[in-house]
């Protein structure tokens, strides 16, 4: 019996210490705008995103500990406009490693500025990924906005060691927009009314057909360029921006799309990176094609000419 129940507490221990959850997140929030409020309550919002982040399960994977997916949230509380309710920004950065260096590489770099929610220090945050959790929109806004991106990071991480990878994770990002809080005057981001750059049409052109090469670019970018740049590092260098010319295609068929935007917002400096390092001629030519993309980073690719 107490060989037995030794056993029990070993494997107890090798479970806790050898596997971990699949995000690694630091939270911060920003509250200097808000006044007359206790900070503590602040403090508690940081640590209750936090462990919903890190100690929710969100796949059926066992991930090792230093395989966890490396984010952070900022969160920028802008105004409090109602009892609880707060209004800001949200943040959302993630890296994956690159093989065989200590290199990590940014799959995310996005701001999403219609974020409204309510949030009480005493309340435990949760959700339900099959239906709208809480007693009005504003609770359910704020773990439905976080349970989002976390199937989006995990879905472009995924996509990023195999082709379409991260599907099973983009179709649950998707279920919580069919499932989001309504929209209106309290709550935007979810509806394609909404907007045309909003949460709704991110993950709704990553899934389009229309959209298909912006995945296996994706694929290629990683797996065959990022993760064999140590050993071969011209012709990975060279078979990732040889992806330019077909993401300036996506961009003529779909101008303005979001999902272009939210590529380049993490992608920009690795490709003005190995532009730099191209010759004369082939750094011209594809300095007009990140112009032409990626028009908020303009003067970045400028800077390498």
């Amino acid at each position: 019996m107490q060989k037995k129940l030794f056993n029990i507490i070993l494997l107890s221990l090798i479970t806790i210490n050898g596997y971990a959850q699949e995000l690694n997140c630091k939270v911060k929030v920003m509250y200097d705008r808000i006044q007359g409020r206790d900070k503590e309550i602040f403090t508690g919002m940081e640590r209750g995103i936090t462990e919903f982040m890190n100690t929710r399960k969100w796949t059926t994977e066992q991930f090792q500990t230093n395989e966890r997916i490396e984010c952070n949230i900022l969160i920028n509380l802008t105004a409090q406009i109602e009892q609880d309710v707060y209004e800001g920004t949200i943040n959302i950065q993630a890296t994956r490693p690159v093989f065989n260096t200590g290199y990590n590489s940014s799959i995310v770099n996005h701001i999403d500025r219609e974020f409204k929610f309510r949030f009480n220090q005493f309340t435990p945050l949760q959700f339900d990924d099959n239906r709208v959790t809480g007693n009005d929109a504003f609770t359910s806004n704020l773990t439905a906005t976080l349970a989002y991106y976390a199937y989006i990071v995990l879905g472009l991480d995924y996509d990023s060691f195999a082709p379409n990878g991260g599907s099973e994770y983009f179709k649950k990002a998707q279920n919580i927009v069919n499932n989001a809080p309504e929209s209106g005057k309290a709550i935007v981001g979810w509806k394609a009314v909404d907007g045309n750059k909003n949460r709704y049409w991110i993950v709704d052109q990553i899934l389009n057909p229309r959209f298909k090469d912006f995945r296996a670019i994706w694929y290629n970018m990683h797996r065959e360029g990022l993760d064999k740049m140590s050993s071969k590092p011209d012709e990975s260098r060279r078979l990732i921006l040889e992806s330019l010319p077909k993401l300036v295609q996506l961009n003529r068929e779909n101008p303005s799309s979001i999902l272009l935007q939210f590529f380049f917002s993490a992608k920009s400096d690795e490709f003005a990176s190995m532009v730099s390092q191209e010759d004369a001629a082939e750094k011209t030519k594809y300095i007009s094609m990140l112009q032409q993309i990626d028009v908020p980073n303009i003067q970045k690719y400028n800077n390498i000419k």
